[in-house]
């Protein structure tokens, strides 16, 4: 199994990480098969299961039956499960709701923002965080929809302090949604934890994807990130394998799937 420590090696070492979204035990097996590092139980659930236009409606209840899923068919992977909206209003809210995720069989939790008193608080009682700073889908409605951040100097500059202070609040890893690939490079170069990127260009120390989408699934509009690797795939098992040597190689995402 893969720890947060070598997760950090990898990061260190300039080695690529490969990330996925992943909700049931069948595919947590495949992928765990295909050589994926962590498994991140997204509450883009909300999306591509259960059919609504956003992430709002996803549940702790939701979050931790797709947890235990994920964990009963991966024995031996790195298992990241969402903190859904409105699950961590308060450190303590976010205590008790973290500490479901980790019963249920995750080793580490993510929110979403800037909430260094929450991460702080987490990562005093134990649990590990992953931070997520950029485009973030529980705050769709108050940006505006899904629009790419970053693109000024002020909101450059808000994003990379943000990830510093997670970062020395205890944050162990960063995704980074839909920022610039110039700005997503520097904070990946500013901090010492590993950065996930999701529409952020080449320069984040590992990619994610939802599993959907790189399997050309999801009947939803499909992000400008997402490359369909079941395009020239025998299975999906290959798809999956592929997706992986790609991000390990550096050839995805490309400049066509970055902002």
């Amino acid at each position: 199994m893969k720890t947060l420590a070598q997760i950090q090696v990898m990061k260190t070492a300039g080695e690529k990480i490969a990330v996925l979204t992943c909700y049931d035990a069948s595919f947590a097996t495949l992928e765990e098969q295909a050589g994926v590092d962590m498994l991140l139980v997204g509450d883009s659930l909300g999306m591509v299961l259960q059919g609504g236009s956003d992430t709002l409606g996803v549940t702790m209840q939701d979050m931790a039956y797709h947890t235990r899923c994920v964990a009963g068919g991966a024995k031996n992977s790195l298992i990241i499960a969402d903190l859904p909206y409105d699950s961590d209003r308060t450190p303590e809210q976010a205590l008790g709701n973290a500490r479901q995720l980790l019963a249920a069989g995750a080793h580490v939790v993510k929110l979403e923002g800037d909430k260094t008193d929450v991460v702080r608080h987490l990562v005093a009682n134990g649990v590990a965080v992953c931070g997520h700073l950029g485009f973030t889908p529980q705050s769709v409605r108050e940006l505006g929809g899904y629009k790419v951040q970053g693109k000024d100097e002020a909101g450059a500059n808000r994003i990379l302090n943000d990830a510093l202070v997670l970062q020395q609040a205890g944050a162990c890893m960063l995704v980074l949604e839909m920022v610039p690939a110039t700005l997503a490079r520097q904070v990946s170069e500013a901090l010492t934890i590993p950065t996930i990127g999701i529409g952020a260009g080449a320069g984040c120390d590992g990619q994610v994807l939802v599993v959907q989408d790189m399997l050309g699934i999801y009947p939803g509009k499909t992000p400008k990130f997402a490359r369909n690797f079941m395009l020239g795939a025998e299975s999906v098992q290959a798809a999956l394998a592929e997706y992986v040597k790609a991000v390990k190689a550096g050839s995805f995402p490309a400049a066509k799937h970055s902002f």
